[in-house]
């Protein structure tokens, strides 16, 4: 037979394997839409639709025209709210207000981070000034006030008002409250003062904290340039490279990149200042008293107690955690064995690779994104009845061509609303994973219909290539679960006011159901519905599931003590003004909540960029987390795709966004009241090992 007839036949005949991997690498619509590079269907023909549909938004001048007419509106509504009899059209007037408003200001505030063109960035970044300087003069509009008082100090009109529209009302309140409402003329103006001069701050803060340092390249050995940006005769330091396994390299870096910068260091007093004086005018003991009302926590004392607590529970396995660091320091460098701050995340990361064998390169080939959005709809399917549809979108309505539209489906209920999935890496995309609101859900009552969510979930993922879909790290896997679970509560929370939907709500909640969400990322029986081989479609197994779960135990305790340290810290500088440097409070509570010392001439909390969206809360992921925790072992540990569960779940903590008290929705959930040791409790059994993985892996 000729050369060329034996390669016709194996071309005919494809052996069995060929056709086994056919099979079982065939991925639903969902999971084959996000592994295939996304092809674009073009029609010159068709009109330019504008971002997200919003005819405006085809060109960055529209932005203007789009915050014009916002504006127009804004104006029309006010009037409408100040002259009507107060009762619930009083309140729904205020959340369309807030919606007309919100969907120019959110759809903005994506845009100016996201969007690739420097032109829409720049339109949208003024839109969010402008409405930005609307808010504040309607939070001090005193004639707005009083009509939201008329309602609210009427006896008589608030027992008439549901739950939800009094609890709406009273939070439309508190945000005159906070902006000085209540004070005369003269105090007032200057609370309005200190609020602009508060966004000047946070904004400069913002900036300088993620600017790189720069050092003369003759200050650091040679052979170590090349870790690092050149720049003339400099090298620039743009991160603490906590993952070298160079120790110089870690140790350079952590004391460059934290070395002080006196502007950015002014900067941030001045802020802690006006943040506190801003607290006291408008009647709060502390800024930290203002930031806390409405959260779970309530007031610093209970977190400081949570975080006090927390620490004394965890104390003897931190130490444990740290001298097993020590011992792999030395064994790595005999010569310098002290253990510092710039060795925990490379010495935690060493460990937990020796004893488990977690190298990201054997789990990425099971989790194809498509395999991991395949995983995600079949999930939701069973808990909720929900599921995703891919859709092409129109002209115009996204700002790059690999962005996906997912529609979110109901069995019964039908079109949730929207999740576009900008998922993949490009140049001057922020290198972070989040959630944003573009539109909140809201009942609309003079269209007889439902305002539907729009949400974008962003993410930084490497793009497919030829030979292969995106692969996912575990780490990755676990960050699309997280922030999909701040997706399903926008989509899931079917609130009648748009003022506390979804999202909108207290901030140590917020991050429940995407916290919640890691746990079905790590839990077997829900990775093997959907992780399996690219390739050969063979199934993730077992034991590396399980071992990839004890992992995260390992040095545990002292990666949340370093949570615990940075929380206490966010406390001390929103309490009572003291008359020291940021730098000595830190000093001081890394000494008393961390361990490892305090590096001379180095100002970690430049860093600390939390401190602007998270002024005061920043202990949320702890308690967050907690709540999880609780949830998850009391509710889900038993069956994770349990539908009566998933049911009870959305209605009890997902339906209300934030138009109930989180408590109430945590007890709710719970079916009893959790206590301060409790949620401590929960933090510390997290760590308990599971004696089962060790069984399995003896059994290897």
């Amino acid at each position: 037979m000729s050369a060329y007839k034996r390669l016709l036949n194996i071309v005919k005949h494809k052996s069995p394997w060929d056709q086994l991997r056919k099979n079982l690498t065939t991925w639903a619509p969902v999971g084959a839409a996000f592994n295939a590079k996304t092809q674009r269907k073009f029609n010159l023909l068709e009109k330019n639709g504008g971002l997200f549909g919003v005819p405006e938004l085809s060109c960055p001048a529209g932005f203007q025209v789009a915050t014009q007419t916002a504006l127009k509106n804004t104006d029309r509504l006010v009037k409408k709210v100040c002259s009507h009899y107060p009762g619930v059209k009083t309140v729904e007037a205020f959340d369309q207000l807030s919606d007309g408003l919100c969907k120019v200001a959110d759809l903005a505030d994506f845009v100016k981070v996201a969007h690739p063109d420097p032109a829409f960035r720049e339109a949208a970044e003024k839109t969010c000034i402008e409405i930005g300087t609307v808010v504040e003069k309607l939070n001090t509009n005193v004639e707005l006030c009083k009509s939201l008082k008329k309602l609210l100090y009427n006896p008589d009109i608030v027992s008439q008002l549901d739950a939800d529209t009094r609890r709406v009302a009273e939070l439309f309140m508190f945000d005159f409250e906070i902006s000085g409402i209540h004070l005369d003329d003269k105090v007032r103006k200057e609370a309005v003062s200190l609020h602009v001069k508060l966004l000047d701050l946070s904004n400069e803060f913002l900036v300088g904290s993620h600017l790189p340092n720069r050092i003369a390249r003759s200050a650091i050995p040679e052979h170590l340039h090349l870790h690092f940006a050149s720049e003339g005769s400099f090298v620039q330091v743009g991160g603490l490279h906590a993952d070298s396994p160079d120790d110089l390299v870690r140790e350079i870096a952590y004391r460059i990149f934290l070395h002080p910068n006196a502007d950015l260091m002014d900067c941030l007093e001045e802020l802690l200042k006006c943040r506190y004086k801003l607290a006291k005018l408008v009647g709060y003991e502390t800024y930290g008293h203002r930031a806390l009302k409405g959260t779970m926590a309530k007031t610093p004392e209970t977190v400081m107690s949570f975080l006090k607590l927390l620490t004394e529970k965890l104390s003897d396995r931190t130490a444990k955690d740290f001298q097993m660091m020590r011992g792999m320091k030395k064994k790595l460098n005999p010569r310098n064995s002290e253990l510092m701050p710039w060795d925990h995340p490379f010495l935690s990361g060493v460990l937990r690779a020796e004893r488990y064998n977690i190298e990201p390169s054997l789990y990425s080939p099971y989790l194809s994104l498509g395999a991991c959005m395949e995983g995600l709809n079949n999930l939701f399917s069973q808990l909720y009845g929900v599921s995703f549809m891919s859709e092409q979108p129109t002209a115009g309505e996204v700002w790059s061509e690999d962005v996906h539209k997912l529609a979110v489906v109901h069995d019964t209920e039908g079109l949730l609303g929207y999740i576009y999935c900008d998922f993949f890496h490009r140049p001057d995309k922020p290198h972070q994973d989040c959630h944003f609101t573009i539109r909140g859900g809201r009942w609309c009552e003079d269209m007889g219909q439902y305002q539907l969510p729009v949400v974008v979930l962003m993410l930084s993922l490497p793009h497919p290539t030829k030979s292969a879909p995106t692969l996912l790290t575990p780490g990755m896997m676990e960050n699309l679960f997280h922030e999909m679970g701040h997706a399903m509560h926008s989509m899931l929370g079917r609130t009648r006011y748009q003022h506390v939907t979804g999202t909108r709500c207290a901030t140590d909640f917020a991050e429940v159901p995407s916290i919640l969400m890691e746990y079905f990322a790590t839990d077997y029986r829900v990775i093997s519905q959907f992780a399996r081989h690219y390739e050969t479609g063979q199934p993730l197994p077992q034991s590396m599931v399980a071992r990839l779960c004890e992992s995260k135990k390992v040095c545990g305790a002292a990666d949340t003590q370093l949570q615990i340290f940075y929380a206490v810290l966010d406390q001390i500088y929103h309490s009572t003004p003291q008359n020291r440097s940021t730098t000595d409070i830190l000093k001081e509570m890394q000494q008393k909540f961390y361990g490892l010392p305090y590096t001379p001439n180095t100002a970690w909390q430049l860093r600390f960029n939390h401190l602007i969206g998270y002024g005061a809360k920043y202990y949320s992921y702890l308690m967050s987390r907690a709540v999880a925790s609780m949830v998850w072992n009391q509710c889900f540990i038993q069956d994770p795709l349990n539908r009566d569960t998933g049911e009870r779940y959305r209605r009890e903590m997902l339906a209300h966004g934030g138009a109930k008290e989180p408590m109430l929705m945590v007890e709710g959930m719970l079916q009893r009241q959790p206590t301060i040791e409790d949620f401590v409790d929960a933090l510390v059994s997290e760590l308990n090992p599971n004696f089962e993985t060790f069984i399995m892996d003896s059994e290897r």
